[in-house]
C-alpha cells in the first residue's frame, strides 16, 4: 500500500495509468502523453483520512495530445480499479510541449531547403554546429497559425570549445514549426546580421583559482531530521514532500508542533506557473515569451542533483518518477535535496551591568530542487526556520539569451554582453501559490499599511506612525499590489483561534524584492499572464483553480486564470483562503552574466504574527563558546 494519499505517483502507477488510456480512451497510436500525475485528493477527502483513516482512491490525471486530429484530451484513471473514470476533448486548447516534441524541430528543420539557403546566406554551411531550438509561439492572431499546433524557433551556433549551445546566435532567423504534421510552415527571415565571433570556453582549461581552501560541514551525529517516505520532521516542522510533472516540488501539510499539538498553516505549497516576458519589439523578438511552467513543465525538466556541487552538507535526497511521451516511466534520481543550514545568529540578549549573555544560533531546514530548461536553470528553494518562519527563494543562474546585433548598432532594448552579442531586457514573473489553514480551514485575509499621521493635538511632534488594517473580505477586492511607501504586507488569520492576548492566530506574507510588469496590459502576452499585474491574490478553495494563468497556457488567446476567477466575487471571510504571491524580478544583463550568469536572488517569506504566544526559539541550545 501506498505510505499516503499525497505520496507522488510511482513507476508502477505511471505504468498502469497510461495502460489504462490506452486500452479505454480511443486514442490512436500516434498520441502522446503530456501529463501522468496524482490526481490530488481534495480538502474534504483528506480530512476525513486525518480523522479516520479513510483513504480516498488513489487516481491519476491523465492528458493526452492526439495528433492525428489535433486534439487535447484529459481524464482520471482510478488506479485501484485500473479504470478509466472520465476522459474528455478540451476544445480551444494545446497540450504543454514535452521535451520529445521539444527537440523535433532541428533535425526537420534542417532538412527544409528554405532553412538550409537561409543558413547559407549567413555563411553557415556545417548544421552540425547549429542549434535550432523550439520556444512556444504564443499567440498573436496571425492567420495562418490559427487552429495549428506551432512552435516558434530561434537558432544558435555553438562555440568551438563545444560547451556553449548559444554562444553564437544566427539573429532574425525563425523556421516556424507545426509540431502536428512534423514540418516547417515558414521561415521568418528578418535580415541577415554576421555571426559574432567565437566565445570562449565556459570554464577555461587553466587558470583556475589555486587559493581556496576546502570547506567541510560536518554532522558527526547526522542530521536532526527525520524522514518517513515522503514526509520530514525537523524542529517541530511537520511537511510532506509532493512532485508533479507540471510545478515539479510540491510541499504538503505544513504544519508546527506546539506544546505536544501540531497546529497546520499551510494543506499546499508550490511554485505554481512562471513567465518571463522579453522586451525586444524587432524582428521575431516579440515572441519570446516563456511561460515555463504549463508551456514546457518544470517537473520534467528537474536535474539529478549532484552532492557537493547542487547541495553541500548531510544530504538527504528524493528520488521521484517522471514518464516520456509514450506514457513510459522515467525515474529523476536525487530530483529534491534536504538538508541544514547554519543561518548565523537566532536571537543574542547581553546584559550590559553584569556583561552576561546569551546568544543562540539559527539553523534553517533547506529543501530545494533545481529545473534546466533550454538556456536557463532556475533553483526553488524553500526555508524552514526554528523561529516559525517560512521562506522561499529563486536562484537564476544558466546562458542570457543572446542575439547577434550589427557592428556599431547599440541596442536598443537590451545591452552588449559580448562582442557582437547582445542580450534583451526581460523579466522573470513566478507565481505561488499557498493553499492556506492557519489554525484550521476557516481563514480571513487581512491587509496592513503604515503612515505618517498628520500634525494635530493626537501628533503634536509629528512622530506618530500610524497602523492601518482592513479586511479584505472578497476576491475582487483582494487582488492588491505592493506599496513601498506604505510597507505593505498582508496576514492570514484564523477566524477560530486566539492566543493568549486574545489575537486571532496568523501568517504574515512579507514580500521582498519586487516589481511590477512593464508589459502594456493590451500586449499578447499580459493577456495570458495577468496574474503579473498584482503582486498578491486570495481566492476561496477550489480543486480546480491550480493554475494562474489557466491549466492550458500553450498558445491561449489569454484572460484565463486569476483575472476570470475573481470575477465570482466570493467571499473570504471564514472560508477556506488560497493566497497567490506574484514575485517580478527584472533583468537587463551585463557583461558579467557573459557566458554564464552568476545566480540572482529573489525571495519572499511569510513570518509568524500571534500564531505563538511568545518567541518559540527560547528553547534552542545557546551556541558553544570555542576560544
Amino acid at each position: 500500500m501506498i505510505e499516503h494519499p499525497l505520496t507522488p505517483l510511482t513507476a508502477d502507477e505511471i505504468s498502469t495509468a497510461a495502460s489504462c488510456v490506452k486500452a479505454q480512451s480511443g486514442l490512436d497510436d500516434n498520441a502522446f502523453f503530456e501529463t501522468i500525475t496524482l490526481d490530488e485528493p481534495d480538502h474534504d477527502e483528506m480530512a476525513a483520512f486525518r480523522a479516520n483513516g479513510t483513504r480516498p482512491a488513489r487516481r491519476a490525471y491523465v492528458c493526452c495530445y492526439e495528433r492525428s486530429s489535433n486534439r487535447t484530451l484529459r481524464g482520471v484513471v482510478d488506479l485501484g480499479a485500473e479504470r478509466l473514470v472520465s476522459w474528455d476533448h478540451v476544445p480551444g486548447v494545446q497540450a504543454r510541449i514535452p521535451p520529445e516534441e521539444f527537440v523535433l524541430s532541428d533535425a526537420i528543420a534542417k532538412a527544409d531547403p528554405r532553412v538550409v539557403e537561409a543558413l547559407a546566406k549567413r555563411g553557415i554551411t556545417d548544421l552540425s554546429k547549429v542549434l535550432i531550438e523550439t520556444w512556444a509561439p504564443g499567440n498573436f492572431g496571425h492567420a495562418d497559425e490559427v487552429g495549428k499546433r506551432l512552435a516558434y524557433c530561434h537558432c544558435w551556433v555553438i562555440n568551438e570549445a563545444g560547451d556553449n549551445r548559444y554562444g553564437r546566435p544566427i539573429a532574425n532567423l525563425h523556421p516556424v514549426f507545426d509540431l502536428q504534421n512534423q514540418v516547417v510552415l515558414r521561415v521568418d527571415d528578418f535580415g541577415v546580421v554576421p555571426l559574432p565571433p567565437d566565445s570562449a570556453a565556459i570554464r577555461p582549461a587553466d587558470g583556475l583559482r589555486r587559493d581556496i581552501k576546502p570547506l567541510t560541514i560536518s554532522q558527526p551525529e547526522g542530521p536532526s531530521f527525520e524522514v518517513d517516505g515522503y514526509h520530514v520532521r525537523w524542529q517541530r516542522w511537520n511537511v510532506r514532500i509532493g512532485y508533479n510533472l507540471r510545478e515539479g516540488l510540491v510541499l504538503h501539510d505544513i504544519g508546527y508542533e506546539d506544546d505536544g499539538e501540531l497546529r497546520p498553516i499551510m494543506h499546499r505549497a508550490s511554485m505554481a506557473e512562471m513567465v518571463v516576458p522579453y522586451g525586444d519589439p524587432t524582428g521575431g523578438n516579440y515572441r519570446r515569451n516563456a511561460f515555463d511552467t504549463g508551456e514546457y513543465g518544470l517537473g520534467v525538466a528537474l536535474d539529478s542533483l549532484k552532492l557537493g556541487c547542487d547541495c553541500l552538507g548531510h544530504i538527504h535526497y528524493f528520488d521521484v518518477c517522471a514518464h516520456n511521451w509514450d506514457g513510459e516511466p522515467t525515474p529523476i534520481r536525487n530530483a529534491v535535496c534536504m538538508h541544514e543550514e547554519d543561518y548565523g545568529l537566532l536571537w543574542k540578549h547581553t546584559d550590559a551591568k553584569t556583561g552576561q549573555f546569551r546568544a543562540v544560533r539559527s539553523r534553517r531546514l533547506v529543501i530545494s530542487s533545481i529545473a534546466t530548461i533550454g538556456n536557463y536553470v532556475y533553483g526553488f528553494f524553500w526555508y524552514f526556520y526554528q523561529d516559525g518562519t517560512i521562506g522561499t527563494e529563486i536562484k537564476a543562474t544558466g546562458i542570457p539569451f543572446p542575439t547577434a546585433i550589427p557592428p556599431g548598432e547599440d541596442p536598443k532594448y537590451g545591452a552588449m554582453i559580448a562582442p557582437g552579442i547582445a542580450s534583451h531586457v526581460h523579466q522573470h514573473s513566478f507565481s505561488y501559490r499557498f493553499e492556506m489553514c492557519v489554525d484550521g480551514d476557516r481563514n480571513a485575509v487581512r491587509e496592513q499599511d503604515f503612515e505618517a499621521a498628520p500634525l494635530g493635538p493626537d501628533n503634536p511632534h509629528g512622530n506618530a506612525v500610524a497602523i492601518l488594517e482592513r479586511p479584505l473580505t472578497h476576491e475582487a477586492e483582494a487582488a492588491r499590489e505592493i506599496d513601498v511607501t506604505r510597507s505593505r504586507s498582508w496576514k492570514i488569520v484564523s477566524a477560530d483561534r486566539t492566543n493568549a492576548l486574545g489575537q486571532p492566530t496568523a501568517y504574515r506574507l512579507v514580500p521582498g524584492q519586487n516589481t511590477l510588469p512593464y508589459l502594456h496590459p493590451e500586449s499578447a502576452v499580459a493577456q495570458r499572464a495577468g496574474f503579473m499585474f498584482k503582486h498578491f491574490w486570495a481566492t476561496r478553495y477550489d480543486r480546480d483553480e491550480l493554475y494562474p494563468a489557466g491549466w492550458y497556457p500553450n498558445q491561449h488567446p489569454g484572460g484565463d486564470g486569476l483575472p476570470r476567477w475573481i470575477q465570482a466575487d466570493r467571499p473570504l471571510e471564514g472560508e477556506d483562503v488560497v493566497v497567490w504571491y506574484t514575485l517580478n524580478f527584472h533583468h537587463l544583463p551585463r557583461p558579467e552574466d557573459w557566458p554564464v550568469q552568476p545566480i540572482v536572488y529573489a525571495s519572499m517569506h511569510w513570518m509568524p504574527e500571534g500564531f505563538f504566544d511568545q518567541n518559540p526559539a527560547l528553547d534552542i541550545p545557546p551556541g558553544a563558546i570555542t576560544e
